[in-house]
């Protein structure tokens, strides 16, 4: 994520966003996400906001880094035991056959359609052998501002699953639903399980 105006408002929001995530909507699809992962995996929660996701998977026994690009966010997921926060780029993820797991939670939905291929190769080079990827994002069309003043990139079913499998990974599971955002609106999102 790049776009000064978004960056903005996530730093002026951290207790605002931390407050609508304690809500915990997708807490099934972070279970699934860490079912059958060794013990003690090494994640990666990409765009982490806050770091709830992050804290319940250092909970449940693995290292966790959290990488957000508000320095407010990352200093917020630092905070919670047994997470390393780190203030990075979608761009900086540039390691090699290093994660268990990515999960990356309504956070590539920041990044400008034509920066996705990228983003989702770099996903796929980063994980192990057989490491697991997560990534959940609005459906819709093109990009556009919401009333808070954030830039969205929107996409397809068809378009974000043909962009994995281009990125070179395998489609394990997805699911769609529809959910309540900081702008109050009730948005249709899809999840994906996709493997190395």
């Amino acid at each position: 994520m790049s776009d000064p105006d978004t960056l903005a408002y996530y730093s002026a929001s951290v207790d605002r966003y931390r407050d609508l995530v304690a809500a915990d909507f997708h807490a099934a699809d972070r279970d699934r996400f860490l079912d059958g992962l060794p013990a003690a995996a090494r994640l990666l929660d990409l765009g982490c906001g806050p770091g709830f996701d992050a804290a319940r998977m250092a909970r449940a026994g693995h290292v966790v880094e959290a990488w957000d690009a508000v320095p407010e966010m990352a200093a917020a997921a630092d905070a919670a035991p047994g997470v390393t926060g780190r203030c990075a780029r979608f761009d900086d993820l540039q390691a090699r056959g290093v994660y268990d797991g990515i999960w990356a939670a309504f956070s590539l939905l920041h990044a400008p359609r034509t920066a996705l291929p990228d983003h989702l190769t770099a996903i796929h080079r980063a994980l192990r052998p057989g490491g697991r990827a997560y990534v959940a994002m609005k459906l819709g069309h093109g990009e556009s501002r919401d009333r808070l003043g954030r830039l969205y990139t929107y996409v397809t079913e068809e378009e974000l699953l043909g962009m994995l499998s281009d990125a070179g990974l395998t489609v394990t599971a997805t699911r769609t639903g529809t959910a309540k955002g900081m702008a109050g609106r009730d948005d249709p999102f899809l999840s994906v399980f996709a493997d190395a």
